[in-house]
């Protein structure tokens, strides 16, 4: 093999390797303009997250902006993702009333494992 076709097969190897790499930032921008095209950006932003077991999560969730915010509560497994809930999305909802449905998961969570029998 010469010099001039291992280089070129180099050359080859890289690009393939930069256009790889560049996929995942092409797709996200390819998802961020179809949301732009359907009616505006909507925003997601995920409030709280509680591990109610080894692979499932209640996570609490808003999603879009202003007048058409809404908060939902979603059941989280290594398969699926269940609505629980839709929150009240009044604008002056306090964060705290996210904390507190956290705190009343993780209470909810010790509560369960303390009445769990334990073998004697």
């Amino acid at each position: 093999m010469d010099s001039g076709s291992l280089s070129q097969t180099l050359l080859a190897v890289l690009a393939f390797v930069a256009v790889i790499a560049a996929l995942p930032w092409l797709v996200r921008r390819m998802q961020q303009r179809q949301a732009l095209a359907r009616g505006g950006d909507v925003s997601t932003r995920v409030l709280s997250a509680v591990a109610v077991g080894a692979h499932q999560r209640v996570v609490t969730v808003e999603v879009g902006e202003g007048a058409q915010r809404t908060r939902l509560v979603l059941g989280v497994t290594a398969q699926q993702i269940n609505c629980l809930h839709v929150l009240d999305a009044r604008a002056g909802a306090a964060p705290a009333d996210i904390a507190t449905f956290s705190q009343a998961m993780a209470s909810a969570k010790t509560g369960a494992a303390d009445k769990t029998p334990h073998a004697e």
